[in-house]
């Protein structure tokens, strides 16, 4: 396994790549002093340990990298080694350009085949880890890997195939950290972890799709389970929820009612009523005007 590095704007290699910032190995023979100081990122940076042990500081979290260990670092978040300090070890890193849109979306831009549902579930369930590290994905190491060969070989259609090789790391590092957050399948947490997202996003437009990627079920088992669970499809446990909230919001008198619809995940205050009085026998006006209070 041989150093290179690629640096967009200076390698060639690049060229039809503007979205890979850096590409490549480090190979580090010996201690190295004032190296990678902790500093903000811009893009998404995969790193993948092939050997050694690495100390870094990802997120304001230190981490200990053994070899097969993947890191994840977002943009804005803060990535270096501890107290500058480079050890001995090898590993791969591949940045990748991309921003965040509002607070809950990670942007890959044209390249990316992923749908827009797609990613927005894959942005989710990455935003909510505060520090994302996986343990021995070597699969991750085989993806870098082929990522190589195809910007080295440039046989025919290796564009598309890199880009569907990034694509697939961050599925497979998606999908990866699902399962190691819900261990066992246990879907009571697993549900408590999808009702808290909701909760905490009231206001964004989920689709099933995105309520079943974001605990790592497929459409068909995610109904399933969330139906035999509550006794509700999860787009009416998701209207349910969306009225709880607005329940609270009601007893507060200074927040307009338009404001608490818009804010609660419904299309207009019209939606918002009529969905209300369909659940509560009341309007909103009439609910708050028997259960308002001022704090």
């Amino acid at each position: 396994m041989n150093q290179f590095v690629l640096i967009q704007d200076s390698s060639p290699e690049l060229n039809l790549f503007p979205h890979i910032h850096e590409f490549g190995i480090v190979k580090n023979p010996a201690i190295q002093l004032n190296a990678y100081p902790v500093s903000a990122t811009k893009g998404v940076k995969f790193l993948y340990v092939f050997d050694g042990k690495f100390h870094w500081c990802i997120h304001g979290r230190q981490q200990i990298l053994y070899p097969g260990d993947v890191a994840v670092i977002l943009p804005g978040q803060a990535f270096g080694s501890t107290n500058d300090v480079l050890e001995v070890g090898s590993f791969f890193f591949i940045h990748i350009d991309a921003h965040l849109k509002g607070t809950d979306e990670i942007v890959l831009d044209k390249w990316s085949s992923l749908y827009n549902n797609e990613m927005i579930a894959i942005s989710k369930i990455l935003l909510m880890g505060n520090t994302l590290v996986i343990s021995k994905l070597a699969d991750a190491g085989r993806i870098l890997k082929g990522i190589q060969q195809e910007i080295y070989n440039q046989e025919i259609g290796y564009y598309a195939r890199v880009n569907n090789l990034i694509d697939e790391l961050f599925i497979l590092f998606t999908r990866q950290l699902t399962r190691q957050n819900n261990p066992g399948r246990d879907f009571h947490k697993t549900f408590m972890k999808l009702d808290e997202a909701l909760r905490n996003d009231i206001s964004h437009q989920w689709t099933v799709d995105q309520m079943a990627a974001l605990v790592g079920l497929g459409n068909t088992l995610f109904n399933e389970k969330v139906k035999s669970y509550t006794g509700f499809t999860p787009l009416n446990y998701l209207i349910n929820i969306r009225v709880s909230e607005a329940i609270k919001l009601l007893k507060k008198s200074d927040v307009g009612i338009t404001d608490i619809a818009l804010d609660t995940g419904f299309y207009s205050s019209q939606h918002f009523s009529t969905t209300f009085k369909k659940l509560t026998g009341f309007t909103p006006g009439e609910f708050r005007k028997n259960n308002s209070y001022t704090e």
